[in-house]
């Protein structure tokens, strides 16, 4: 019992210090984040070191039972009219990822210009497929979450079904493929001194917001949802441009022994998810306890019809 009221009052002690210290304003904040002042020495050190996300990679890999997000959509999706938007599991694994970065800012932390920052919102991105054929075009969803008070099912679900019906059913694209496709029809030597611009503005925090806000790379978390595909995969790379500290990979679900303490086995409907981490926001035992939260969501996700500050034991 001293374990998890520990655990509590530490998620309301980070959210607290996370609120407090976003009134501190500083002239090395950028326009999407904080500087971290009181960072230990190894944190303002490492960039100049190991200066490329891609050289900071940690991979966290992790098997996740659904039987409880299975019921717990059976239920979400009984209230829902026949032919209406339905909840998937995407939309619960999102919205226990926007909890999970709210009550664990540094998940929320990017280094960008040799320092580090406290993103000043959650964001997420991925691709939305159209058809689901080899032809079928993709748009890009981009949007931000997580707002005190929020309640996250119904933020992700509410955002979602949004942004969904926008590109295939009103067959728009999305802002960052209208920009490439403008780009695109520049002269090779022109396109390559625009993107050297287009990373400078990057590196000292002063891109434009009609280009930051349409680009995937300056989200907390670039999501790749391949269940929905049914495809599988272990890893996928972060990128040195932008500010993106994680990306997740989303594998299809299926049957996977679960063995109990007596070596006899249930057979039981899971889901690999593997995160890749620039190890540089935070340290291997604050990588652990993030995951043992998400973990306890996903196992009892009505946690996710309560407001987002809402403190969770673990």
């Amino acid at each position: 019992m001293d374990d998890k009221k520990n655990s509590k009052e530490t998620i309301e002690k980070e959210t607290v210090e996370q609120d407090a210290k976003k009134v501190k304003k500083s002239r090395k904040d950028r326009k999407d984040g904080w500087c971290i002042k009181d960072a230990d020495p190894m944190h303002q050190f490492m960039p100049y070191l190991l200066s490329n996300r891609a050289d900071n990679e940690a991979v966290l890999k992790e098997t996740f039972e659904m039987e409880a997000v299975l019921n717990y959509l059976k239920e979400k999706n009984a209230t829902v009219e026949e032919g209406g938007f339905r909840y998937t599991i995407f939309h619960v694994i999102s919205a226990a990822l926007a909890k999970v970065m709210y009550l664990r800012p540094k998940m929320n932390y990017f280094l960008q210009g040799h320092r580090l920052y406290e993103r000043k919102f959650i964001s997420f991105a991925f691709t939305i497929k159209k058809q689901f054929t080899d032809h079928g075009e993709e748009g890009l969803c981009i949007m931000k979450v997580g707002n005190p008070g929020s309640i996250p099912m119904d933020e992700l679900h509410s955002k979602i079904k949004e942004r969904v019906t926008t590109l295939r059913k009103e067959n728009q694209t999305d802002g960052s493929t209208d920009i490439m496709a403008k780009l695109v029809k520049l002269p090779r030597f022109l396109l390559r001194f625009v993107t050297r611009i287009v990373k400078s503005w990057d590196y000292h925090g002063v891109m434009p917001d009609s280009l930051s806000n349409e680009d995937p790379y300056n989200a907390s978390v670039f999501i790749s949802n391949l269940g929905s595909i049914k495809m599988r995969a272990d890893y996928h790379h972060l990128a040195n441009y932008g500010t993106n500290s994680i990306f997740l990979v989303i594998n299809q679900m299926r049957k996977t022994p679960v063995f109990k303490e007596d070596g006899t086995y249930e057979m039981k409907d899971t889901i690999d998810m593997a995160f890749t981490i620039d190890e540089r926001i935070a340290d291997g035992m604050y990588f652990c306890n993030t995951m043992k939260l998400f973990k306890v969501i996903l196992a009892n996700p009505k946690i996710l019809d309560l407001p987002i500050e809402t403190p969770v034991e673990y």
